[in-house]
């Protein structure tokens, strides 16, 4: 009965429900674990990676970055637990592989996966328990070219398959599957010599998660993905080959319809459900931007951002906070994250954690996350 409970909750944090939509307007979408910063260093800067320096886990937050990155080759590896305070194997991991096929040009691959983990079912006390693993996943294949030498652009192709059905519960449900895509640009300008200093500013921007809805069964609902758009900059202050402090701002909006009461009658209801399901995937991209009942004050709420500073020393060692902040209406989502890296040859290891400053207590609250990164090959001095 414990796993039950933890998986009703953990499908409460993750999709919110339909009456609490109401009730605060949060958008909802499936499979939202596509938004949950799986590397810990874009987590130690409140979820930021869009205009950040490339890494090898930059598939997640822009692809394009990877034809600026120093080394040929690398693979990643992270591991997030996720209500560890509850159960120890509700977890997110993300392999991540990268390679720099030349000067202009990278190709890339992750895979990620979300285990709700493992749920017993018992008909009588007595029965041998029937065990099931929820589960959701992703598999992306990215290119992306420089072109010019400061500017780069991408695209990532995404298969997504979300297994969330409990057999003893209903026959009707099934793994629900689909497929996004991701473009996205990113800049980043020579080194500028100041007075006292020397500069680098970066700009990125990516529409993530560009693809149909999906359905858990036949005849049931479809469900929107999170898509998504991500603009932010970053500016490095080199003080000299030691010292580097890189501050940085990102903005997010979902792509996805807002909660609508279509027939005016005060209440979003089934029929207002209804209307909302014609909508399609595609044109809600522009829709969005302007769907809020509440007008462009309602819209700017459905925006939320992030500041972060990365102080870097030889190169060596990484130091990262940064704050997430969205509308109280939205989610309300807001946090403190602090963060630190460690390089050893062609190793990185990277760890995070996140305080909550809101009512709502976040599921990643009190969790350390890890990543290790392995940068090999031939280095290219852009």
């Amino acid at each position: 009965m414990k796993k039950i409970f933890i998986l009703g909750l953990v499908f409460f944090t993750l999709f919110n429900s339909r009456i609490k939509a109401q009730e605060n307007r949060a958008i909802t979408t499936a499979v939202p674990f596509l938004l949950i910063a799986a590397d810990a260093r874009a987590a130690g800067l409140a979820d930021q990676g869009v205009a950040t320096s490339a890494d090898a886990f930059s598939q997640q937050w822009n692809p394009a970055k990877y034809v600026f990155i120093r080394n040929k080759q690398g693979v990643g590896v992270n591991y997030t637990p996720y209500l560890s305070d509850l159960v120890n194997d509700i977890f997110l991991g993300n392999l991540t592989y990268y390679n720099r096929l030349n000067e202009r040009s990278a190709v890339a691959a992750s895979f990620k996966y979300f285990s709700l983990g493992e749920i017993e079912f018992r008909e009588n006390a007595t029965d041998l328990g029937l065990i099931q693993q929820p589960n959701e996943l992703t598999f992306d294949l990215t290119y992306a070219l420089k072109l010019s030498e400061t500017l780069s652009m991408s695209v990532t192709g995404r298969y997504l398959r979300s297994d969330l059905r409990l057999q003893g519960t209903g026959d009707d449900a099934s793994a629900g599957s689909g497929f996004g895509v991701d473009i996205a640009g990113f800049y980043r300008s020579d080194e500028i010599a100041f007075n006292s200093f020397n500069g680098r500013w970066r700009a990125g921007a990516v529409i993530s998660n560009i693809g149909p809805k999906i359905s858990y069964d036949d005849a049931g609902q479809e469900n929107f993905i999170p898509t998504n758009f991500k603009l932010g900059g970053s500016f490095d202050f080199i003080f000299n080959e030691d010292n580097i402090v890189t501050p940085s701002i990102e903005i997010n909006k979902l792509l996805v319809p807002s909660p609508q009461d279509f027939d005016g009658d005060g209440d979003i209801d089934a029929e207002d459900n209804e209307e909302y399901q014609d909508i399609s995937s595609f044109g809600a991209i522009f829709s969005s931007w302007g769907d809020a009942d509440g007008g462009f004050s309602e819209e700017l709420k459905e925006i939320t951002w992030a500041l972060g500073v990365e102080y870097k020393y030889q190169d060596v060692f990484a130091f990262r906070t940064g704050y997430f902040n969205e509308s109280e209406e939205k989610g309300s989502r807001q946090f403190l994250s602090l963060g630190a890296g460690f390089k050893y040859n062609t190793v990185n290891l990277d760890v995070s954690y996140l305080f909550s400053t809101a009512a709502v207590r976040s599921p990643l609250e009190g969790t350390l996350r890890f990543g290790v990164s392995f940068n090999f090959g031939d280095k290219y001095y852009d």
